[in-house]
Order: C-alpha cells, then structure tokens, then sequence
C-alpha cells in the first residue's frame, strides 16, 4: 500500500512536470490540454489509502493525502517555471550575469523560489481536494445508468472541476496581494482565435476550456474501459459533443472578433525608448547623469523636428520604469526636461520615484507636456511584495529588513492620463501591474486610450521571465480592446494591438535578443469610439459564479456525507 501511495505522487508530479512544457521554454501548446490526465489518474484510479492512523496529526496527515497530490503537482510545476525568480537575490548582490555568486546568495535565491512555489501548490492542492472528494465521478452510473445520466455524470464532473479551477486562479490573483502568473489561460497565448474571448471572462475564465476538455478527455476514456469490463454494448455518448461544441463556439466568437473593423481611429505616433541598463547600475549616482543624457539624446533624436518641419514626428515617447534614477521632485528635473520637452509638441511618459523628505513614498509614472512642471503622475497601485514593500514587517522586518529596509506606499488613484497634444487618454500601468487584469480595467473610460506599461525586468537577467511576462500581458490588450505599448529597461519592448497580436518589438536583427539599447517607433491606430467589453464592465465574473457554485457543491455534497455517517 505504502509503495502504491509513492507511485500516486509520482504520477501527480508528472502532471506538473508536463505542465511546465506549455510556457515558455518549449510553449507546446498541446501540454495545457494533457497535463491532468496524470494527476486525474493518481486521484481516481483505484482505492484512495484509508485513514487508520491514531492520534490527530497522524489522521490528519493520512486525510490530507488527496490534497498532497494535488500540492506535489503544483510544486513540480511552478519550481522551474518561477526558477527565475532566484536572479533578484543575485542581483541585489551585484550580479550582471550567471556567474557563481556563492553559496548564500545562491541559497536565498532558490530559497525564494522554493517558498513562492510551495505557497503557490496550494492550489493545486485544493483543487485536487475537490476533484477527489467533492466531484469525484460515480462508477454505478456508467455501469447502470441511461446514456443520458452516463453523459451528464461526466459533464457534470468536467463542469466543476473546470469551475473550481478557474475560481482558484482568480483567488490566486488578489489573495495576500495576489500573484496570477501563468495562469492556464495564458498558456494560450499563441493560439489568437481561442483567446479573444478573453474580452468576455477574462484571462482566468480561459482556463475553463483546457480544464474541461481534459478532464472529460479521462472521463470518457475511464467509462469506456468500464462499461467494456460490464459487458454494455458500447454505445455514442453525448458527453463528448459538450466539448466539441465549447471549443467550437469559442473558435466561431474568436474568428468573428479577429475580422477587420472599419471603426474609426486616431492616429497615434509612438516611440518606446530602451536603455538596458543592467539592474545594479540603475541607481548608482555616478552612472545616474549618464543615463538622463543618453535618454536625452535618444528622445531628441526622434521629437526634433527636420528638413524645415515645425513639428515633431512623435506624439508620445516614453521611458521605461524607473528611467528617471533621481527622486521626482529633485531640484534639477525642471532643467534637465524643459529643454526637451519643448522641441516639439509631444507628450513625455517616464517612470519614476516620489520620495519626499516628509510623507510617503510613491513609485510610479509622470506624464509631462511642454514643461515638467504641472506634469501628470500616477502612483503605482499594485505594490510587488517582497520588492516593493515587505509583507508583515513586524514579524519579517528582523530577518529581511536589511534586503528591504523601506516600503513604498501603493497610490490611490486609477485614473487615465490625458494627453494635451493629441485626444488620447494614457493608461499607465506600471511594473507587472500589466498582469493584473481587474486593476487595469478600472481605468476604462469611454474615450480614446491606449494602455502602456512602463517595467523593469532587469532584476531576472536573460530568463524566461521577460518572455512570461510579455504573455501575461497581451490580455489585457484583448480583456479591454485597446492597443498596448511595453517599454522595458530589460525585457520585450513592443506593441500589441487590440486583438492581442505582437506587431512590433525592438529585437537585434542578428540574433533575435531583446536584450538591446534602442528605440521602437510605430503608428499604432486608436479606437475613437473604443467599446466597453464585458470584461471591462463586469470583471471576472465567470471566476465568481463558478466559486459560488463549487463552493455551495462542496458544502452541500460535505454535509450530506456527514449526515449520512
């Protein structure tokens, strides 16, 4: 029994193991729609070990058994595919490379990467929880039942564990902050007709799909080996046809949504500026002057006017997060910008810190036209944990307070920013607040916008981090319907239309790395009149009625069981 309950955790671990192969690294699609069939087999296939055990912690430990499984899948999954996160302790130490940096600072890298992935398995684990002992499918229906309750048996337990699911990365996306990275949904991002009905559920409602159909995929092929053991002649199920017919209507609504549009649009001229300047030279006060001029010098190149035009080719330039090394009411900021604010009429969006001697400390964005004086700001929301603020300092502040000695506090505004130049509203999204898909759609006014993220991926070197982050971003691109512009220190600068399609990004031509100084240009077409999706109305409502639902099964099917004993 014992050597059978190791096995059970090996297949489990193979499910996140396979997982893994659908973000980048391999991007094989094909992993999001099989990688539960392993898990799915460990929780169903066979008896389930008994609870024997005395005394509570041993009983409690063999009950949890389920939940293990489930744990053990997400842990397999998210240790390689977080593993860059063990690159910010590097850099903090000094770090511009993969060299060796010893054995502490590698330590407390992995260290991180380990404690954000067994807290991140949780869910997995829950899920597993659920599916085992809530939705866990009835044999005696398949070997007894009518054709339609042996269909709907297996609908019945797709639908719910597709469900709980998706309710469990919505929670997973704003519980203690939230981090919804990687969610299943965005394991699709290549697949441009399936995604577009992210505008309707959001990127954690596209996880319902994959879910649904693999767990049916097993269900069906479990009742066909069952009723082949029964003697039943086998006969056309309907259970099938429910997902053929979700995957054909997303794939109809996806075609209908990527037809040209003849709505009307504005212009809009941009240009992305990136430095790539390496994490640890950020901030250094000798290399600070160095990094306004060559900004400078890269901006003037692209607003000042030539050839005897008095205008500028650019409407709007922006600078990445944290591209202005000096506090933003520095006494020197008005010099340096007036000048160049005022070669051309243009507008000027650059990321920044506001640390005042008394109050507060903000980062963020300032938006600046003609003068830097009366320039617009937006304080970042959404605070990194454990970057930007450090959680439960009281309890965590004699250990980490020396990595994090100071916080910074999250704004308390979302409001776009109007352009004065030209009729466009900006919405700023800062960091990986571009991942954040119910905070950007609270910026959502009826009026030309267009969405740019200014970030910083240099903490995690040349991983597959900048490429993660990219696709968690296209969707919310789609979730809104407004164009995207993502200019990075370090990472993927690029534009994204409204569908949800990277049209440009500053590459080497030579070797494809994003890992440049440059700037990208582009005429990116805004929506005059830009519609208000049902994502943007009504945020993850799918996610929320399918918690409700799972959790009024669970408490139903729990105190019945209960009953009945």
């Amino acid at each position: 029994m014992q050597r059978l309950a190791w096995l059970r955790m090996m297949v489990a671990a193979l499910s996140g193991f396979i997982l893994v192969g659908a973000f980048p690294g391999c991007n094989v699609e094909a992993a999001v729609w099989l990688w539960s069939l392993p898990l799915l087999a460990a929780l169903w296939l066979g008896e389930l070990p008994v609870v024997t055990a005395q005394g509570r912690w041993k009983r409690w430990w063999q009950a949890s058994y389920v939940f293990r499984l489930g744990w053990v899948t997400g842990v397999c999954f998210f240790m390689p595919n977080l593993s860059w996160l063990r690159h910010s302790s590097r850099v903090i130490n000094g770090a511009t490379g993969l060299d060796w940096m010893g054995w502490p600072v590698e330590l407390m890298g992995w260290s991180a990467v380990t404690g954000m992935s067994v807290f991140l398995a949780l869910y997995f684990g829950l899920w597993a929880a659920f599916v085992a002992k809530v939705v866990r499918p009835r044999e005696a229906v398949w070997r007894h039942g009518s054709i339609v309750e042996a269909s709907w048996e297996s609908i019945r337990v797709a639908l719910l564990a597709g469900l709980a699911w998706v309710a469990l990365e919505w929670v997973r996306g704003w519980l203690l902050t939230g981090f919804g990275w990687n969610g299943l949904g965005v394991a699709l991002h290549r697949n441009k007709v399936l995604i577009q009905a992210a505008d309707l559920v959001g990127v954690s409602g596209l996880s319902f799909t994959p879910v649904f159909c693999g767990v049916l995929l097993f269900l069906v092929g479990w009742r066909f080996v069952i009723q082949s053991q029964g003697g039943k002649r086998l006969r056309y199920h309907f259970d099938t046809l429910t997902a053929v017919l979700l995957l054909a209507a997303q794939l109809i609504y996806g075609i209908q949504r990527l037809k040209p549009t003849t709505n009307e649009t504005i212009p809009l001229r941009v240009a992305l500026v990136q430095l790539n300047v390496p994490q640890v030279d950020i901030f250094s006060r000798e290399n600070v002057v160095k990094h306004y001029q060559r900004y400078a010098e890269l901006t003037q190149m692209m607003v000042e006017p030539r050839g005897g035009e008095t205008k500028g080719s650019f409407d709007l330039v922006v600078w990445p997060e944290s591209a202005v090394g000096l506090p933003w009411d520095h006494k020197d900021h008005g010099a340096f910008f007036d000048p160049l604010l005022q070669l051309s009429d243009y507008s000027l969006l650059v990321g920044c810190d506001d640390r005042p001697v008394a109050g507060p400390e903000h980062t963020g964005a300032a938006m600046m036209n003609k003068a830097y004086n009366g320039a617009q700001t937006y304080w970042k929301v959404h605070l990194v944990p454990f970057g930007e603020y450090l959680p439960l300092r009281w309890l965590l502040g004699p250990v980490l307070g020396g990595v994090l000695p100071g916080d910074f506090r999250p704004g308390e505004k979302l409001e776009p920013l109007p352009m004065q130049n030209i009729p466009v509203q900006v919405v700023p999204l800062v960091c990986f607040e571009d991942t954040v898909g119910d905070l950007a759609r609270q910026f959502v006014r009826d009026e030309p916008q267009v969405l740019v993220n200014l970030t910083n991926d240099g903490w995690f070197l040349q991983s597959a981090e900048p490429e993660q982050h990219l696709n968690n971003s296209i969707f919310r691109a789609i979730e809104l319907r407004r164009p995207l512009c993502r200019a990075t220190n370090t990472g993927v600068t690029c534009f994204i239309d409204e569908r949800g399609s990277v049209t440009a990004s500053l590459r080497d031509p030579d070797t494809g790395s994003t890992f440049i100084e440059g700037v990208l240009p582009r005429t990116i077409q805004v929506p005059k009149h830009p519609e208000r999706t049902i994502y943007a109305r009504w945020g993850d409502w799918f996610a929320m009625l399918g918690a409700v639902i799972c959790l009024a099964v669970a408490w139903f099917t729990l105190r019945d069981r209960s009953t009945a004993r």
